[in-house]
């Protein structure tokens, strides 16, 4: 374990770039927002100063209107696709356009128990910022009551089987020719394929060319998909950040009603036809079909759900690594292919701890296990195959990394 550890401190350093760290040399060179929440988590476990630098970095990307973007480019890295020439971001440092799951609310929450005497001038610096992000997401992204992905790539879950039906809309026919860099430092049969990537970049422009206007965006885009990655982060994120505010004397009436709004807006993204929770298209009102590892952030988010502890049982017993990214038994499973079936340790560290937190001891015991178990035994990798633990995607990974170091077997609750 102590060779683990120190191999996981390694990583973070390495991958550190003086105030925020990058996910992985070559294949992501920039700082990414929920890559960087992790991070931040995994040096709370041995250098605290540098855990808060690293969410004070990401935040100085922050939009005027409260958007904080999921790619900063805090310096040129030749090559890379799509760069921020391509994004024209509107923020105060070179950025993407769009925002990714909000982690850091609760996992500021989570580096203030580690040292309450520092954490509390942290969070007073910081709270303001975070109000002013989640507010945004409320304002530009919940609309109907549920949180909305505007492009896969906002999701966190690029390629998932949640975007397939939604992405039939999106027209290709103006996107020309580009060179990608992930599929040059990485077997293209674990990445989105080529027209995955056409209609991401068709999402991008549209919001490029109007300026990242979000009513625009609203009421243009063909994609607009209802996310239980997102709803259910935001929701945990709206819990934490009202904590944080009591905790500062704060009036937290506003938080309140978004964490009501997002209870109410559960209902909406319940499949009963799948007895799961689901993406849906908010365009036609279409579900996904899609059982997912963001199926079962309910708990992360504080909400039950006898039906989503079957599923998971269910996949455990048929002797696959937990959790798959898409259920083993659906149509469109594929073991290495990015967000369509392998296992990530960040998202089995969100659903783990939502599962002890809900009293799930024994499941979340197997989670945090199975997870620990894939890194002893086949590295600090992007993802992992559920079915044999192949390691794929990119190496030497921050927020692997990270989920070791802040969710060890001694941790159960992850501090």
């Amino acid at each position: 374990m102590e060779a683990l550890d120190k191999q996981a401190i390694d990583i973070l350093t390495d991958n550190d770039r003086g105030g925020y760290t990058i996910p992985t040399a070559g294949l992501y060179p920039y700082q990414w927002n929920w890559d960087s929440a992790f991070a931040a988590l995994g040096f709370s476990t041995f250098d605290l100063p540098r855990a808060w630098q690293e969410i004070e970095t990401l935040l100085t990307a922050q939009w005027d209107n409260g958007m904080v973007p999921h790619i900063v480019f805090h310096q040129p890295d030749e090559g890379y696709f799509p760069g921020p020439e391509v994004w024209g971001g509107k923020g105060p440092i070179a950025s993407s356009g769009i925002s990714q799951p909000p982690l850091v609310a609760t996992f500021a929450r989570k580096i203030f128990h580690r040292d309450e005497a520092l954490g509390q001038e942290k969070l007073k610096a910081i709270y303001p910022a975070l109000v002013k992000w989640h507010r945004w997401y409320m304002e530009c992204r919940a609309e109907s009551g549920v949180v909305a992905s505007t492009h896969p790539w906002e999701s966190g879950r690029d390629n998932a089987p949640d975007w397939d039906e939604a992405s039939d809309a999106i027209d290709i026919s103006n996107v020309g020719e580009y060179q990608r860099r992930d599929t040059s430092h990485v077997d293209a049969s674990m990445r989105p394929t080529k027209l995955d990537y056409d209609r991401y970049l068709s999402l991008l422009y549209l919001g490029r060319d109007c300026g990242w206007d979000e009513k625009v965006i609203e009421q243009t885009s063909p994609f607009r998909v209802a996310d239980p990655s997102l709803h259910f982060t935001l929701l945990r994120g709206h819990r934490d950040l009202a904590e944080i505010g009591k905790l500062l004397g704060e009036d937290v009436s506003e938080i309140d009603g978004w964490i009501s709004t997002l209870e109410e807006g559960c209902k909406q993204i319940w499949n009963s036809e799948i007895s799961a929770f689901d993406s849906v298209n908010l365009r036609n009102g279409k579900f996904a079909g899609s059982l997912s590892n963001a199926s079962f952030l309910c708990w992360y988010a504080g909400i039950e759900s006898p039906e989503m502890v079957g599923h998971l049982e269910r996949i455990l017993g048929n002797g696959h690594y937990i959790v798959p990214s898409y259920d083993p038994a659906g149509e469109k499973y594929d073991a290495m292919r990015y967000w369509r079936g392998p296992v990530w340790a960040i998202m089995n560290a969100l659903i783990g701890w939502g599962l002890e937190e809900q009293g799930h001891v024994t499941l979340a015991r197997a989670v945090r296990q199975q997870t620990a178990g894939l890194i002893s035994n086949y590295g600090f990798a992007e993802y992992f195959n559920p079915d044999n633990g192949t390691p794929a995607g990119g190496g030497h990974f921050t927020w692997t990394a990270a989920v070791w170091l802040s969710w060890s077997l001694s941790d159960l609750a992850g501090g």
